[in-house]
């Protein structure tokens, strides 16, 4: 399998290329690059590129709660997928939420995204809810694994 290279997005660039990827992935909740820059110092962002092809991006969002639970997010291009970044991103992403001290891991995924769903299911995670946010009309489905 080739290598890719996972950045942090600690420019400008990387930073577009992170809101490109979520974007593309998660239209319904597009982010403005103010948006992205908000977000890069709450949670573990990283862009992963296939020489200088980008491919995907991740989230790691800290362990909260008592039971220290982290969420984990990894998304890969639909032109990329099936090439094992997706599961490269996603160990990758499992191993910095355990080294933050995560006991339970939890994920995102928009419902209509079904590559997105039978990932998370092939992976461990089982549904714990189903919603959508006021004032929207995109589903969400919220996935857990301990």
């Amino acid at each position: 399998m080739p290598i890719l290279r996972i950045e942090a997005p600690d420019d400008e660039s990387r930073l577009a290329d992170w809101q490109h990827v979520h974007n593309v992935i998660v239209p319904p909740a597009a982010m403005s690059l103010d948006e992205v820059r908000e977000r890069v110092r709450r949670y573990r962002l990283e862009v992963a590129y296939l020489g200088d092809v980008l491919v995907g991006c991740t989230t790691v969002r800290p362990p909260a709660g008592d039971d220290a639970t982290a969420t984990v997010i990894a998304r890969v291009l639909a032109e990329h997928r099936g090439r094992g970044f997706g599961e490269e991103l996603y160990t990758r992403g499992l191993e910095q939420a355990r080294s933050m001290g995560a006991r339970a891991i939890e994920t995102v995924v928009l419902a209509a995204n079904e590559d997105g769903l039978r990932f998370a299911r092939r992976h461990g995670f089982t549904e714990t809810e189903r919603y959508v946010l006021p004032g929207e009309t995109a589903e969400w489905v919220d996935l857990r694994r301990d």
